[in-house]
């Protein structure tokens, strides 16, 4: 959940195995509770909670973790308060680095965050440290077989989209974060995409290529921050996709 480009996420995703998974599964589930507090339970008037079941969707979540994540945030089955945090630093290199998270326990999360900057070469700074090197917009993931520019393209303004950057195999649609349900369920009307992901996202006005000596550490701060439950998602401006093509 961590980065951009997403499109080289997503082409990883048939790796993940059990454990990691299920750890995607509680993060997604901990949106969906959110999405209903603050907007309800029916998907036809709450489109952050049709955002959340998409993306659960798009990560083979099943329906009865769905289902039960509803019940849940609806007081059916219990219920579970979670407080949305953000939190900024710096990684080894100087890389900005975002934060998303959802929690039960603001103190254990801050202090489980800060430490995880800590050992990784890095530093927690306050709000707002970093956050203006980013730009907030949804993106889409589709994929390309069967479309060249001009025909994904097409598709991809008439939904009301602003922009694609085709990346090979997928291409990244890009939409107004507040139109992103919209612009994504226009393109699934046509029957003529398939998407792999969509998500509301925080892109660097500008990358950084991280000295060689500090790539361990960033790819260690990121995988630290991905394994911890509260973290929902991670936002740098490192150059890391020839690294990542590697991995």
């Amino acid at each position: 959940m961590s980065g951009h480009s997403k499109w080289a996420t997503i082409k990883r995703k048939k790796g993940v195995n059990d454990t990691k998974r299920a750890g995607v599964f509680t993060k997604i589930g901990r949106e969906i509770a959110v999405a209903v507090k603050c907007g309800g339970a029916d998907t036809a008037s709450n489109s952050r909670l049709r955002d959340a079941i998409a993306k659960a969707k798009s990560n083979n979540m099943p329906n009865d973790n769905i289902v039960r994540s509803i019940k849940k945030a609806s007081g059916e089955i219990g219920s579970i308060n979670y407080e949305e945090n953000v939190y900024e630093g710096y990684g080894a290199g100087g890389v900005a680095v975002i934060v998303e998270t959802l929690t039960d326990n603001k103190n254990r999360t801050a202090g489980d965050i800060r430490h995880h900057f800590d050992k990784c070469g890095g530093s927690m700074g306050t709000n707002g440290c970093v956050s203006y090197m980013f730009s907030k917009k949804g993106v889409i993931i589709a994929d390309m077989a069967g479309h060249d520019d001009d025909s994904i393209m097409e598709l991809a303004i008439e939904a009301g989209a602003d922009d694609v950057v085709n990346q090979g195999e997928f291409c990244e649609i890009f939409t107004d974060p507040t139109e992103l349900g919209s612009v994504r369920e226009a393109l699934e009307a046509t029957g003529k995409v398939v998407i792999a992901d969509s998500m509301v996202d925080l892109i660097p006005e500008n990358y950084i290529k991280p000295d060689p000596k500090a790539i361990g550490r960033i790819l260690k701060l990121i995988d630290m921050l991905e394994d911890n439950d509260d973290v929902q998602n991670i936002y740098h401006n490192a150059d890391l996709d020839d690294v990542e093509e590697e991995l």
